[in-house]
């Protein structure tokens, strides 16, 4: 989950809008459940007082005799009255005389065509079962706006929930005593507040999964051609739609001016070796003519030695300006095709057994990169051990050899264009320096790149390439049928 929320936009942008929508739902219940307790008070402080002074006035027109009667047929489960013939206690006294009241059961009222059944359990269950801590410090007297009756009235608070007492002084001169409380609402995380949570979760992650993928869609497409791009594929232009911010133009136009300066660089390069040719075999004329027979050959030597790099370069140039398809291929197979090849026709090539490794490449510029390395293994080192390998996210074409090897500080060098650790003039020996240079070009060109390191008894070259884009491993094939894969021929079933 970690390294999707780290390696997926979608999935951030989907935890930011649940972490929002948990906050904003939060501090929203909170703002309402205040407001909701709040008038819920008034509500029941308002209602409360409307019954007080409808029993005084009851109260005040009956006989004392019946005055208990009244109040006992008026109390309810979470409403008790009583009449004390003094003024009201201290708060404190009179918070533990009113929940002694409301804990004395109701009486059991009988109907006609019942069986006398009686409400007390049901009702006292109701009842808080302790008393609840708080409520005002002193009693608080009641203005005319609120109460209604000229007789004097005082109010406290019972608790801090919605508990509440009123006292008033009836003709007599006696005080009608009343509390009310009811049990404590629910809490916030009730079930409907949850499963409403629940459902807003659900709608919104659906929202913003729809919402991701419009965002994120052109910007995969964008990577996925960039990718492509730098592995020197030739791709069409993106469509140029979407927000501004994630616009395809400015890539259109980047493609557009790199092919052009590549293609540039290309020509002029391509012309450059190909106009060397005449003014070379003017030299290589005007060298016949030199009496000297040693000055002679030495001029000779020269001018075939810069002809011979002159046409390598202008062969480099038309196969690196050659647009070749990049394809899937089957490595392992392209490359035993490849030293089977080599095999046949004299050179000291074994390919090891290696497992099957699907890579989208460009088939033939692998082929002789590839060549390339066989060949300076075989010149320089005796033989060369071939093998395909898969590490993580690469694969790797292996090559080792007996040779001498190659000094460490020299490794980067060899890379470089006409760099030749064999210092002869022979072309059969020394070579033109650049073979490695075309192996690093085509590796970086597919993304990858090419290493030289001491192997078990000589030097060991590595060629990577990634696996973007590639099919996965599947099981041997024939020998027929893998060669025939790897030169892109219909293989026989």
């Amino acid at each position: 989950m970690i390294r999707l929320f780290k390696r997926s936009l979608a999935a951030r942008f989907i935890c930011f809008t649940l972490v929002i929508l948990a906050l904003s739902q939060v501090v929203a219940f909170s703002i309402s459940w205040d407001q909701h307790g709040q008038s819920m008070r008034k509500v029941v402080k308002g209602e409360m007082l409307s019954r007080c002074a409808a029993l005084v006035r009851v109260l005040e027109a009956t006989p004392p005799s019946l005055q208990g009667d009244i109040l006992r047929a008026s109390a309810t489960t979470a409403t008790r009255y009583w009449i004390s013939p003094a003024s009201p206690k201290p708060p404190a006294e009179w918070r533990d005389t009113a929940w002694t009241e409301l804990r004395r059961p109701l009486p059991r009222v009988h109907f006609p065509g019942h069986g006398g059944a009686g409400e007390e359990a049901s009702q006292a269950s109701q009842l808080p079962k302790e008393p609840r801590a708080g409520g005002s410090p002193d009693w608080m007297p009641l203005s005319a706006e609120v109460w209604p009756l000229p007789n004097p009235a005082r109010f406290i608070y019972v608790d801090d929930a919605s508990g509440m007492g009123i006292a008033t002084q009836l003709s007599d001169g006696s005080w009608l005593n009343a509390v009310f409380v009811k049990p404590g609402p629910e809490g916030f995380w009730t079930t409907r507040s949850v499963t409403f949570l629940a459902l807003a979760g659900v709608f919104f992650c659906v929202l913003a999964v729809v919402a991701a993928q419009g965002i994120t869609r052109p910007l995969r497409r964008l990577a996925h051609a960039a990718e492509a791009l730098g592995r020197g594929e030739k791709i069409d232009p993106l469509p140029e739609s979407g927000p501004d911010d994630v616009t395809a133009i400015a890539f259109n136009r980047m493609q557009e001016r790199l092919t052009r300066f590549v293609d540039d660089r290309t020509r002029m390069l391509a012309a450059i070796s190909h106009d060397l040719r005449t003014p070379l075999t003017s030299l290589r004329l005007r060298a016949e003519f030199v009496a000297d027979d040693d000055l002679r050959d030495k001029m000779l030597g020269t001018i075939a030695e810069i002809q011979g790099m002159t046409e390598a370069t202008l062969a480099f140039v038309r196969a690196d300006a050659t647009a070749e398809a990049t394809r899937t291929v089957e490595l392992s197979a392209l490359v035993e095709s490849l030293c089977d090849d080599l095999a046949e026709i004299g050179w000291d090539v074994t390919f090891l057994d290696s497992p099957k490794v699907g890579c989208r490449c460009r088939p033939d510029a692998v082929r002789r990169a590839c060549r390339n390395l066989v060949e300076n293994a075989v010149r320089y080192g005796e033989r060369a051990r071939v093998r395909v390998e898969r590490s993580g996210d690469a694969a790797l074409i292996v090559v080792e050899d007996d040779g001498p090897g190659v000094a460490e500080e020299l490794r980067e060098q060899v890379f470089a264009p006409f760099v030749r650790l064999e210092h002869s003039r022979c072309r059969e020996t020394g070579g033109h320096g650049l073979g490695l240079a075309i192996v690093r070009t085509v590796a970086r060109r597919h993304g990858g790149d090419v290493t030289l390191a001491g192997g078990t008894s000589g030097l060991r070259a590595v060629f990577s390439l990634p696996l973007a884009g590639s099919g996965p491993p599947g099981e041997a094939e024939p020998p027929a049928r893998r060669k025939a894969l790897a030169h892109g021929l219909p293989a026989a079933t």
